[in-house]
């Protein structure tokens, strides 16, 4: 019986009777005098900012009430329109979760599933892995912590390790290593502790010196079980062979409770190799961001950002099986998503995104905030800035947007010419970087493929240049020109980077070591010039 009536309703509103039934109702309207009338069907004035319309021209369509009640047709675009919308935010808002599983997942590709087993890129990181922005520069060695499996870890680093950093499942800081870290490029014992770790020591984000049975430890604890370890090793005259071997012979990860007797490292070599660390753009992504809830511990994210996640069916402890018009609604919004936050990081609408003014380059870590916070919270959270980052870069650590004079690195982005045009792989463009580079060690540029946010795959296996690794022509002034195109220019073979006709790129000009010049901007690079 009452369904029949609600079917009846239904049927009515839909027919069109919302319209008749409020007649000339548009809100409550106002007399000359500007004062709220009483409309039919009230004892008093009621405000218009408080009613609604019959009807309602949207972008999703007209949207048909009944005094104020949505017709069942307006009900189901609004549903539809509000999965969307979730599908879109949990997209910008989970990248950095399904990031880190990505470089799990490509690890994993490698053959390194233990926590004793590092991805060593010991002849430097070439264009055949898929990874976020990686640099041509470093050694890297990467190890993925199971926290959940292993229970706290230790880490051994060597001393006068380059930069290293641990990142938890949702790509936020838990501690630095090597020189901006507390061992402060002396190395030393570090302890990484899982969730409701149980252990009576003080182990704050950035760690605090422990004593356990007589060692000393810099400890830190995690909201999550997964975390990603990645530390660096600078070359030497050009060369990865020292890094390499420090890393061989002064790294360790093992359990805290087998500390007495350690599993030995194994170290896999990921140079020239191909293997994909980087998260999906289609539907697979929520699925990947599923298998990531699974894992984790329920705690490692607030519960709003669960509640996004179960919004759209994504939830710890409950299959992820949308039918087919959520899985289609979905399929939309992830590509909505990705093309958001394509446009906010190739397009930041955010003016402080960029470096000097009347100039192209700009900052892909926009506030200066490792926490993301604008004010130090009093503004809230930037989150587009925190997906801006993370869909183009990885490794997050206060010691990027921090001021530390001739230490760790700095980073400049650029995707377009002087004249704001994206960079074409078919012409030929010039860069001159200034004499008298803020850098104590050692300067670079690389190029990246838009698509992948990859080096960029050419000809040359490295496609950067390095202040000291390369032998760069220098102009009379002091200055380099550096070169890009499909064919390098005559003369210009050491200073030429190489595109691809028909594809875009970007690049990254990374500072090591970077001085006052730097940061107080009395230096700047110059922007792409196109050579006609």
């Amino acid at each position: 019986m009452r369904q029949g009536i609600r079917n009846t309703i239904w049927a009515l509103a839909g027919a069109g009777v919302a319209a008749a039934a409020i007649g000339m109702w548009n809100g409550s309207g106002q007399d000359a005098s500007g004062q709220d009338k009483v409309p039919e069907g009230y004892n008093t004035p009621i405000p218009a900012t408080i009613t609604t319309p019959a009807k309602v021209e949207t972008r999703i369509g007209t949207l048909e009430f009944f005094d104020g009640m949505p017709t069942q047709e307006t009900v189901a675009k609004a549903y539809d329109h509000l999965d969307f919308m979730r599908g879109v935010e949990v997209f910008l808002n989970f990248i950095p979760a399904t990031s880190i599983e990505g470089l799990r997942r490509g690890m994993v590709e490698l053959g390194a599933t233990k926590s004793n087993q590092c991805v060593l890129f010991d002849q430097l990181m070439d264009s055949n892995p898929l990874f976020l922005t990686g640099n041509t520069d470093t050694v890297y060695a990467s190890v993925i912590l199971d926290l959940e499996r292993d229970g706290p870890m230790v880490v051994e680093i060597p001393p006068k390790c380059g930069p290293g950093t641990v990142n938890d499942a949702f790509f936020r800081f838990v501690i630095d290593m090597g020189a901006p870290g507390p061992d402060r490029g002396k190395g030393g014992k570090y302890l990484i502790l899982p969730p409701d770790h149980g252990l009576d020591i003080e182990a704050p984000t950035g760690g605090a010196e422990v004593e356990i049975d007589g060692t000393k430890y810099f400890a830190a604890a995690s909201p999550s079980f997964t975390q990603w370890l990645i530390l660096r090793g600078f070359l030497v005259d050009g060369k990865p062979d020292a890094a390499t071997k420090m890393f061989r012979e002064g790294l360790k990860v093992y359990p805290l409770a087998k500390a007495g007797d350690a599993p030995a490292m194994e170290f896999i070599s990921a140079s020239t190799k191909r293997f994909n660390t980087i998260h999906a753009n289609n539907f697979e992504f929520y699925e990947e961001l599923h298998g990531v809830l699974e894992k984790e511990h329920v705690g490692f994210i607030d519960p709003e950002l669960r509640g996004l996640a179960a919004a759209i069916g994504i939830r710890k402890g409950k299959p992820f099986a949308p039918d087919a018009r959520m899985k289609a609604t979905l399929t939309e919004a992830v590509a909505v998503g990705n093309a958001t936050a394509r446009a906010i990081w190739l397009r930041p609408r955010d003016k402080s995104a960029y470096l000097y003014k009347d100039s192209t380059w700009y900052t892909a870590f926009v506030g200066g905030d490792h926490r993301w916070l604008i004010d130090d919270g009093a503004g809230g959270r930037n989150v587009d800035a925190r997906s801006m980052f993370f869909y183009m870069a990885t490794v997050n650590t206060p010691a990027m947007v921090m001021k530390l004079v001739g230490k760790g690195s700095q980073y400049a982005l650029n995707v377009t010419d002087k004249n704001g045009k994206y960079l074409d792989g078919s012409k030929t463009y010039r860069l001159n970087i200034p004499t008298d580079v803020p850098a104590k060690d050692f300067w670079s540029v690389v190029a990246y493929d838009p698509q992948t946010r990859s080096e960029l795959q050419t000809g040359q296996p490295f496609p950067s240049r390095n202040s000291k690794r390369d032998k760069l022509a220098v102009n009379e002034n002091g200055s380099v020109d550096l070169w890009f195109g499909p064919k390098a220019p005559a003369g210009k073979e050491n200073n030429w980077i190489e595109t691809v006709p028909g594809k875009g790129w970007f690049v990254l000009l990374r500072l090591y070591g970077p001085l006052e010049p730097w940061f107080d901007k009395t230096w700047q690079p110059g922007d792409f010039e196109l050579v006609e």
